[in-house]
């Protein structure tokens, strides 16, 4: 009797391991949302302390791609994802207008920041405009770095350019430096080339290596940062899980998550700002 008592226990406890590593254990079962999203939502760590508050509130597991606002898009267009959350507004409207995207919705803003090295040899400073501010850089030729990866950083960061009448890129290799990489890495650029650059607030306020750089210039209207969330559209996509993409859309525009947005913070600063409407 004891013999099978100890075999019962070994089978119950072999079981129980299987359960653990199934593929058919409870886990395996849940509701999955791929998420195309820009960079700054994850390395902020802005996901860290809102996706567990929606799996708590609907059983939804989030897998967040992280890329660039321009891979995002095209990846949302290649139907891979269910959800697109970045922030270039005019792309967003025209995936959605492409046929690609359910509907766009604002979620959060925040801001970009012109940083630079202490001693501000371009004089960003005492500027008036994030425009005169380019000028300046330019005016001095102070090395500045560029993402250049189609991200919705680099897309402001045209976009000021442009406004400002200049093409910064045939000077690419001289004082224009483009990284083609992601914000962290072209911040590590910046300070070790002793560069300018564009960053948006988030990650600039949870970036570890500042050295000697700071914030130099802020405040100016065309460096507001939209967030937008875009289901994606399953007549374009049919396996996308639409479903499950307009709950996440619907919990992150409702007031249990923006509040889980707004409550967010690093070093007793909020990082965004809810603004759905």
């Amino acid at each position: 009797m004891r013999q099978f008592s100890s075999f019962l226990a070994k089978i119950c406890a072999f079981l129980g391991v299987l359960a653990v590593f199934s593929p058919y254990s409870s886990s395996a079962f849940a509701d999955k949302l791929l998420l195309q999203s820009t960079t700054s939502t994850l390395n902020s760590g802005l996901y860290d302390a809102v996706l567990p508050e929606f799996h708590k509130d609907t059983g939804i597991i989030v897998h967040v791609v992280a890329v660039g606002t321009g891979k995002a898009l095209a990846n949302g267009r290649s139907c891979n994802g269910d959800a697109l959350l970045i922030h270039s507004t005019e792309d967003e409207i025209a995936f959605v207008e492409d046929g690609y995207g359910l509907y766009r919705k604002d979620v959060m803003y925040n801001d970009f920041v012109i940083i630079g090295p202490n001693d501000d040899p371009a004089g960003l400073s005492s500027a008036s405009s994030a425009i005169e501010a380019l000028q300046n850089i330019t005016s001095r030729q102070v090395p500045f770095a560029s993402r250049a990866d189609d991200s919705g950083t680099h897309k402001t960061e045209l976009r000021l350019w442009k406004t400002a009448s200049y093409d910064p890129r045939p000077d690419s290799g001289t004082w224009y430096l483009e990284t083609g990489t992601g914000m962290g890495a072209t911040l590590n650029l910046a300070v070790e080339k002793q560069a300018y650059t564009l960053s948006d607030r988030a990650t600039w306020l949870t970036f570890a290596n500042k050295q000697n750089h700071r914030i130099l210039f802020e405040g100016d209207k065309m460096l507001f940062n939209q967030y937008g969330i875009v289901p994606i559209a399953r007549t374009a996509c049919p396996n996308a899980r639409e479903d499950l993409a307009e709950i996440f859309a619907n919990w992150l525009i409702s007031e249990t998550g923006q509040s889980a947005i707004g409550a967010y913070q690093k070093a007793g600063s909020q990082l965004f700002v809810p603004n759905a409407r």
